[in-house]
């Protein structure tokens, strides 16, 4: 592992397999993944199971060839330790600002997906001067409504139910590959995917994300629900999302992409809530472009027209 704090030196692949790093972070260990050389990208992956290996496999080489690329570990997932406090979209906001002043980033493009999306969205939201690109990827933070309704806020208040559900995948594959399906169009759901998932279950697997469920999803509705600031954002925004993603609905992508000023809006279509897993390809293009627009070029180049691919 090479421990290092400067995110705009070159961090050369080996054989297109990204640096584990890491720093510390108020006294807390944070790995991170980086690749690359030039502008800085920041990726910040989801909820669940995931981590920076996770989500960004495809996506972080693929942008590395043009930029300096940082995929870090949320606290409590992957290799990072956890939060000293309990995980919520404001605490995992305020460990993002104090991890690029660790850094030392200054301005940079921020790309998240699912939970990390809204992680993105409320530091972009918080200070606008130091992102110059945001990128949502079937983002939470978009609408108040809780996926699957009272009984899935029931749900995340009965921790032995959600331990239990979690001790099961950890003993099988086929539950772990029907736990994906209902997060992924099947089609997409390869052999190599199911193995790579199972292989992260485990004794206290899940831990970070349980807390999360039960700090944020409420018999009213979630939390945190950043659309009524969207206007607000003053940097170039995409919005891509899966045409089927079951968790997300891609009606909160849409709207969001009306309300931010300067904002385009890719729908990808025979995908789910993965796009960087599921369709990396269609996904990849679409981030590249949007870190490829020239500032002046983006301030006149909205569109809220769904591109799908």
């Amino acid at each position: 592992m090479v421990t290092g704090s400067t995110l705009r030196s070159p961090v050369p692949s080996r054989d297109g397999v990204p640096q584990r790093r890491s720093v510390v972070v108020d006294g807390r260990g944070v790995s991170y993944l980086a690749a690359g050389s030039g502008d800085p990208v920041v990726l910040v992956h989801g909820g669940g199971l995931d981590s920076a290996a996770l989500s960004w496999r495809e996506t972080l080489p693929s942008l590395a060839v043009d930029h300096a690329v940082v995929a870090p570990d949320l606290p409590g997932y992957g290799e990072s330790a956890p939060l000293g406090a309990p995980p919520s979209v404001p605490a995992f906001v305020r460990w993002l600002e104090r991890f690029l002043e660790v850094l030392d980033a200054g301005p940079v493009a921020l790309v998240g997906i699912s939970l990390g999306g809204a992680v993105a969205l409320g530091y972009a939201l918080d200070h606008p001067e130091l992102v110059d690109r945001l990128a949502l990827v079937d983002s939470y933070g978009l609408g108040h409504r809780v996926p699957g309704g009272p009984l899935a806020a029931l749900s995340v208040r009965l921790p032995g139910l959600m331990a239990g559900v979690w001790a099961l995948l950890a003993r099988s594959r086929w539950l772990t590959a029907v736990g994906l399906r209902a997060i992924v169009v099947p089609d997409n759901l390869t052999p190599a995917l199911v193995e790579e998932v199972f292989g992260l279950v485990g004794e206290g697997s899940g831990a970070t994300w349980r807390a999360f469920q039960r700090a944020e999803v409420g018999y009213g509705g979630l939390r945190t629900d950043y659309a009524p600031r969207l206007p607000e954002l003053a940097v170039p925004t995409l919005f891509v999302h899966g045409a089927d993603d079951p968790l997300v609905p891609v009606g909160w992508a849409i709207r969001g992409a009306t309300r931010v000023p300067d904002a385009e809006l890719a729908i990808i279509r025979d995908c789910g809530h993965w796009p960087p897993r599921e369709r990396p390809t269609a996904c990849n293009e679409r981030l590249r472009d949007l870190l490829a627009v020239d500032e002046r070029a983006a301030a006149t180049a909205q569109s809220n027209s769904p591109v799908e691919r």
